[in-house]
């Protein structure tokens, strides 16, 4: 069968329709190149602008450095989040179905996922999809700090509908294929392994890795890094082009705690707080309890804690403290006043008058000067009249009788130390205090530390002379008495205190060692030689702090008791400063005990069984070993240092406190170092 011939007729109608498709290609060629040589780019720029938003750029934050103790254990890490974020735009595209009705298909499957499987709420999702503000948003952030293990929950559910051989069926694979619009941005969290173990020290950060506490604060800039960023752009050929800048990670801090000292405090604090729970002012143990045991052949700071302890990893939690219905009447000036109390360092930012524990000091001043000499004696009738009124011993209505400088030390005398002050005059006695940098920040690298106050030699009369030789009408802070002390102990050589030993970059490498830092001598070997043997008397028999010894240990230390403002309140602060071993001390440990709860404050014992817990625990971990016979420890027949009522001490000197105290360390950036400071090099 032949094909049939086209006709003339038919020929002609195809070849015009052959030329209207070419006229109308012809015409539209010409109409956008119209279009591209007048407003190409502007069509160009809102095209690119449409779909670049994918593309911006975005931060890839740096790892903020560890803390570590000295063994090498984190007490501070960064560790990897993510933050779970909503494309609005893309979620809440319309598309044409099948019958070309507009449809949002990404919409119900993306909220779905997000909600069973992040357990996020599904109102808010609602909200920011259907809000005017926020349904074209292309950055939406719904969850914070979500964990690796939640993240790739969410992605396994994804991948599942591409995997060949799950058991869902199509409904449900189209379902998970169809959501959209949901990306993971990388995040770092803050996190303390130990909770709330050493916590004044090593304090916490805010958002953003801003930190005013502790290590965290004090080494901020240190700790922190710089943040990288990822730019996304179009190139003139329409296409992506991705440039990175990486981050550069935090620098790691090496403390000189020890997470084992610290335990053994807290356990000794804890200990403490149990058998005075039951006391007649409430359920804690003391108003505060501080504790500090240093290294004071070097000035390292190997634990320091106070008996408020709050969680790092939740430091605004307040209910440890206070009851619900006293949180829920805190405004927010009263809520951030208690929580800045809970987190200040007592053993840096109080300050208080002393007690006794100064005597060592007082003692050795004199004898550093030549006022007075070792085998010279004090009669002690339980008072001495200074400028018309009479300002008792510790033992008043009692007396010691005749004194040398060490029977001061090891009753506690405080009729012989002003007596021994009257010698050494207020000149001298003010030089001494300034020697060991009473008056003064220790310079110790944590926040907020307070300098105390002082009398100057205007306002010091003989009534201010004679109570300073005993410790009260002046204040001092923990970690100036404990630096002071140690100068006496061990040779006569102060050593600025400090809680940071090195600098590590973040592979672990050295960046820089944190020398000890030997500032001057305060007394003679000699003096200092003579002081120490005294203060081991005082953990014998016969001595104010034989409830701090140790059986089988060679050991020295000195009793502290310091009445409160007002003077007749009945409130007292007492102490203990103690050392091991006598003739080589290797460690200080020393516990102040702020009106502990008992009806009768007055007794040095509470700080001494604190420190004797302590030292039981410390003194074989730190390979010390016992060194003399294992003749019973306890009181041998010393009483302990009493407190007595004497409204004839005047207060200490009116003075406005330091700033930085004042404000709860908040702020106090300015205290800590940079990296210019440091010299850090890499």
């Amino acid at each position: 069968m032949r094909g049939r011939k086209i006709s003339g007729r038919m020929s002609k109608k195809l070849v015009g329709l052959f030329v209207a498709v070419i006229l109308a290609l012809v015409g539209l060629s010409i109409r956008i190149t119209y279009i591209n040589a007048t407003d190409g780019e502007q069509y160009k720029r809102i095209v690119l602008s449409q779909t670049q938003q994918q593309y911006e750029s975005r931060v890839i934050p740096f790892q903020r450095g560890d803390i570590l103790d000295r063994n090498g254990t984190i007490l501070a890490t960064s560790e990897k989040v993510y933050n779970v974020i909503l494309d609005c735009k893309v979620v809440n595209d319309i598309s044409k179905d099948k019958e070309g009705k507009d449809v949002q298909k990404y919409l119900e499957p993306t909220v779905k996922a997000l909600v069973k499987v992040l357990g996020l709420e599904e109102k808010e999702i609602r909200s920011r999809l259907e809000n005017e503000e926020t349904r074209n948003s292309q950055y939406q952030i719904l969850k914070s700090d979500l964990s690796i293990t939640e993240k790739k929950k969410f992605e396994e559910y994804l991948a599942e509908a591409e995997d060949e051989e799950s058991e869902l069926s199509d409904e449900e694979r189209l379902e998970r294929q169809n959501v959209k619009g949901i990306w993971f941005e990388e995040d770092y969290l803050r996190v303390y392994p130990m909770n709330s173990l050493a916590c004044d020290l090593i304090g916490f950060t805010y958002s953003g890795n801003v930190a005013d506490w502790g290590i965290e604060g004090y080494y901020s800039s240190v700790l922190n890094g710089v943040n990288g960023r990822q730019y996304g752009y179009f190139n003139t050929d329409a296409d992506v082009e991705q440039t990175i800048i990486s981050p550069v990670d935090g620098k790691n801090v090496v403390s000189t705690i020890d997470v084992n000292v610290q335990q053994i405090i807290r356990s000794a604090l804890e200990t403490y707080q149990t058998e005075m729970a039951a006391g007649p002012n409430g359920t804690k143990g003391a108003q505060n309890v501080g504790v500090i045991v240093m290294n004071p052949n070097n000035g390292e700071i190997l634990g320091m804690d106070s008996s408020d302890w709050y969680d790092l990893n939740d430091p605004r939690d307040l209910t440890p403290f206070y009851t619900q219905e006293e949180i829920n009447a805190m405004d927010n000036e009263a809520m951030l006043e208690n929580l800045n109390n809970i987190w200040r360092n007592y053993c840096v930012s109080d300050a208080f008058e002393p007690g006794s524990t100064v005597k060592p000091m007082t003692a050795a001043a004199a004898l550093d000067t030549g006022s007075i000499n070792t085998a010279e004696g004090f009669y002690c009738d339980g008072y001495e009249m200074v400028a018309n009124q009479r300002i008792r011993c510790s033992i008043f209505p009692d007396e010691h009788g005749e004194q040398t400088v060490g029977d001061a030390l090891v009753h506690s005398c405080n009729d012989a130390m002003m007596q021994i002050a009257a010698k050494t005059g207020s000149e001298n006695f003010l030089r001494y205090q300034d020697i060991f940098n009473f008056g003064s920040k220790t310079g110790i690298d944590l926040p907020g530390e307070n300098s105390g106050i002082l009398h100057t030699a205007d306002s010091m009369g003989e009534a201010e002379l004679a109570t300073a030789a005993f410790g009260q009408g002046f204040t001092c802070t923990m970690v100036q008495e404990a630096a002071a002390f140690s100068s006496v102990i061990n040779g006569g050589y102060y050593y600025k205190p400090h809680v940071v030993s090195a600098i590590t970059d973040s592979q672990g490498a050295v960046v820089q060692v944190v020398d000890s830092v030997l500032e001057r001598q305060t007394v003679s070997s000699a003096v200092s030689d003579a002081i120490r043997k005294d203060l081991g008397g005082v953990v014998e028999e016969g001595g104010t702090g034989t409830d701090a010894k140790v059986e089988g240990y060679s050991m020295g230390g000195k009793t502290g008791t310091a009445q409160k403002i007002p003077r007749d309140s009945g409130k007292y602060l007492v102490s203990y400063i103690g050392f091991a071993p006598l003739d080589d001390p290797q460690v200080v440990v020393y516990v102040v005990v702020d009106e502990p709860n008992a009806a009768d404050q007055g007794s040095s014992v509470y700080a001494q069984k604190i420190a004797k817990n302590i030292f039981t625990e410390l003194l074989p971990y730190m390979n010390i070993f016992p060194d003399e016979g294992t003749a019973e420890g306890g009181n041998g027949g010393g009483a302990p240092e009493q407190g007595v009522s004497d409204p004839g001490v005047p207060e200490p000197p009116a003075s406005q406190p330091d700033e930085s105290v004042v404000n709860g360390g908040n702020g106090l950036l300015s205290d800590g170092i940079s990296n210019n400071d440091q010299k850090l090099t890499e």
